[in-house]
């Protein structure tokens, strides 16, 4: 189900401050139109490049996503509250993530622990969050071991994001640098990652899976692979966290000849289209997915108007899906057609020093 359409959201804009950016932006997304108003920015630290917004919608959690941190090999994350008036943010403050370069976060639905992938150094680590919304520091950490085929980009292990399933029970790391998606049971008591009874799942070797997202209805699962652009659709039993593929399809259109990498993907709210961002293509892919069975079938692709589509969100009312070209600096928003899945520029294009994450949340 989809929420109502006159609803007005903040957007949140994770960004790398390697130029001009200021940090992590605040906008005011227009229901109607899709159209983004700055409202304000914060100072994030360095590299504060992925976001995730805590189930109260108190306090919002970036990664920065640098090699070195306190004099040690890692990156670190970044806590701010959020004012429930104008949507600014105020930072609380920061914590190692344990490992260098992380890239990507998420928050437990119960609202007390952070998970964080860290693609640099290929692990994963849970971080408490206090009553405050402060962090506190990690009670696990998880080092992956292994290596690929690629021996480019594959040679050591490199966690590329963590998902937590609907129920809670389960956390996934795609890590791009073994072809696998690690598995883990989530101990919210003693808050640890433990490895499920399946411990992973295995992509085709050279795939370098990436961003995971679940199917509304809790049975199937898609995971898009960077280095040779396609989409694996999964089912899933969430009573024991196993995934078991059943499709692998190409982001890219047959006759392209160039190179490219995928970044994102998202499901619709309505469960009836998978989205995926093509970085050289520089194009979102569309499929629509068959609700019985959990299978794709090619939609469409539509250019992005921009270089390196890094990501990109569905608002949560599936109206609008937002283009973050972390090359050429901009946001731009097409309208989704609610019966093909098919996406129309709207003719808003916003200007964000290289964005990379785009988080939503109701004013």
């Amino acid at each position: 189900m989809t929420q109502q359409n006159n609803e007005e959201f903040y957007a949140y804009v994770g960004t790398y401050t390697t130029d001009a950016s200021e940090g992590i932006y605040v906008y005011r997304m227009d229901p109607a139109t899709g159209a983004l108003e700055f409202s304000s920015s914060a100072a994030a630290g360095e590299n504060p490049s992925f976001l995730a917004i805590h189930p109260q919608q108190r306090y919002i959690y970036a990664v920065n996503e640098i090699g070195e941190y306190d004099g040690k090999s890692s990156g670190a994350v970044s806590a701010f509250s959020i004012n429930s008036t104008t949507g600014a943010l105020s930072f609380l403050n920061r914590q190692s993530s344990g490992g260098p370069g992380p890239c990507h976060l998420t928050v437990d639905s119960t609202g007390k622990f952070v998970l964080v992938a860290n693609y640099g150094g290929g692990s994963v680590c849970m971080l408490p969050i206090g009553n405050d919304g402060q962090l506190r520091e990690a009670t696990d950490f998880v080092q992956h071991e292994g290596f690929s085929v690629n021996p480019g980009r594959q040679n050591s292990p490199h966690a590329h994001s963590i998902t937590t399933d609907v129920a809670n029970n389960f956390a996934f790391a795609a890590d791009l640098g073994l072809d696998r998606i690690m598995i883990y049971r989530l101990d919210l008591t003693a808050g640890k990652l433990i490895p499920s009874d399946s411990p992973w799942v295995q992509v085709e070797g050279g795939a370098g899976p990436r961003h995971f997202d679940f199917h509304p209805s809790r049975r199937y699962a898609y995971v898009i692979n960077e280095l040779d652009s396609t989409f694996t659709a999964f089912t899933y039993d969430e009573a024991n966290g196993r995934l078991n593929e059943i499709q692998t399809v190409s982001t890219l259109p047959v006759d392209f000849e160039g190179k490219s990498y995928t970044a994102d993907v998202h499901v619709h709210p309505t469960g009836k289209f998978v989205y995926g961002s093509n970085r050289g293509h520089d194009s979102i892919v569309i499929f629509e997915i068959d609700e019985t069975t959990g299978r794709l079938a090619y939609v469409g692709h539509e250019p992005t108007q921009g270089e390196a589509p890094r990501n990109f969100g569905i608002d949560p009312t599936g109206t609008f899906l937002l283009a973050a070209n972390q090359n050429t600096n901009t946001i731009v928003t097409f309208q989704i057609n609610q019966q093909t899945g098919t996406l129309t520029p709207t003719g808003h294009v916003t200007h964000v020093p290289s964005p990379v994450c785009l988080k939503f949340m109701p004013r």
